[in-house]
């Protein structure tokens, strides 16, 4: 269901989309999955028209909600602006963990379970199924490890889309569940998500349906640069000096750092950034594997396994585009076995009274990880990202 045509019209900015990897340039409003480099497209704005008429006074009277950011999202169209509620995330202040690990700057989590459908996938979904739905498609299909599917089904449910999701075999019940009651059609496979993408690919080019893949088109991004821009008015239109990022795709991650740079070009930050900290599981680390070795390609990780399965992705299509980003901003990328993922869960729950995703203890235990490496200093801000609610992973 789109919003009411009375709501008054707000204007993009988008002036091409280029590939991430040539630099080649194509006109918007069209349909795209990859560039033919087979590299992810990246929207890109008229940063200087959008300075002129973009600012902090222009937002003071909007919603606080995702759609607040219009003129630095791709949709044209209001009625073509799919809604679930979507709010500005809080942010919520460690005091207890800061005492105990006597750290001297704030330590943050941007709780993303508040989103519709319990995780930060709502971001990326949204802005996926909105232009989906200003562009024509009429079925979307795409591989997920749960949260991304459930957020699918219930925006395609929204739009009036179809929606196909394949998954691995040990997907969460509750995902398994929550696709399955929006409407979406749902394959379970024995296999890991690289190989559920092929499915999807493969269904896509039988049937004519879209592939929302992750990066595999372009809007995804935009949808979770959300959540940097949403950091940075937070903060006072100050950024920390960490972030700790759950790294499986890395739309997230990449998402973030094109916010940054976006916001600095149009007068709204200045050009100090984060230190972008890429967290993996030690069962399946190919971005950290990669910037050790520094390369910038991270080949497939074989036998992935952990439990936190968000960011159980053997082989990330943006690879280069992480580690560009994590190198870019001076941070790294790092790697925590379970067993330091369950206990932070624990701590912080007992502590703080926040039941954290297993992706979103994956930070916490990070963060424990590089202070007590000397990775980081005890001065430094951070923001922890928990990138759904708790409560889908107590069984």
């Amino acid at each position: 269901m789109a919003v009411s045509p009375a709501e008054p019209e707000i204007p993009t900015f988008v002036s091409h989309l280029e590939c991430s990897a040539t630099g080649e340039t194509f006109p918007p409003d069209r349909l795209y999955n990859l560039s033919p480099a087979g590299k992810p497209l990246l929207v890109r704005y008229d940063l200087d028209a959008l300075r002129r008429h973009f600012s902090r006074e222009l937002l003071a009277a909007r919603p606080m909600e995702l759609w607040r950011y219009r003129e630095m999202l791709p949709v044209r169209r209001s009625e073509n602006v799919i809604r679930l509620g979507e709010p500005v995330t809080p942010l919520l202040r460690l005091s207890r963990l800061e005492r105990e690990l006597e750290v001297g700057a704030p330590l943050l989590v941007k709780d993303e379970a508040r989103l519709p459908t319990g995780s930060f996938k709502a971001r990326g979904l949204a802005l996926a199924v909105s232009m989906a739905r200003e562009l024509g498609v009429t079925h979307m299909a795409m591989p997920t490890n749960g949260n991304a599917g459930a957020a699918l089904s219930a925006y395609c449910a929204r739009a009036g889309i179809g929606a196909s999701v394949w998954c691995p075999a040990d997907t969460p019940e509750i995902n398994i569940a929550e696709m399955m009651v929006q409407g979406a059609e749902v394959h379970r496979i024995d296999g890991l998500i690289d190989d559920c993408g092929k499915l999807a690919a493969a269904a896509c080019a039988e049937h004519g349906w879209f592939d929302t893949s992750t990066l595999k088109e372009p809007y995804r991004i935009e949808g979770k640069k959300t959540m940097g821009i949403e950091l940075a008015e937070q903060l006072g239109w100050r950024l920390p000096d960490l972030i700790f990022y759950p790294t499986g795709g890395g739309t997230g991650l990449i998402g973030m750092w094109k916010a940054f740079q976006e916001l600095e070009a149009i007068g709204l930050t200045g050009s100090a950034r984060p230190r972008m900290v890429a967290v993996q599981a030690a069962g399946c680390a190919p971005i950290v594997r990669a910037f050790e070795e520094g390369v910038e390609h991270a080949p497939r990780w074989e036998n992935a396994h952990t439990v936190a399965a968000g960011i159980r992705v053997p082989r990330a299509i943006g690879d280069f585009l992480i580690l560009r980003a994590v190198r870019q901003s001076g941070g790294f990328a790092i790697a925590v076995e379970d067993e330091a993922i369950m206990r932070a869960r624990d701590e912080v729950a007992r502590s703080e009274g926040l039941l954290l995703c297993p992706e979103g203890a994956a930070t916490m235990a990070a963060y424990r990880q590089a202070l007590s490496e000397g990775r980081i200093g005890r001065d430094q801000s951070a923001v922890l990202f928990n990138c759904a609610s708790g409560l889908k992973y107590l069984r």
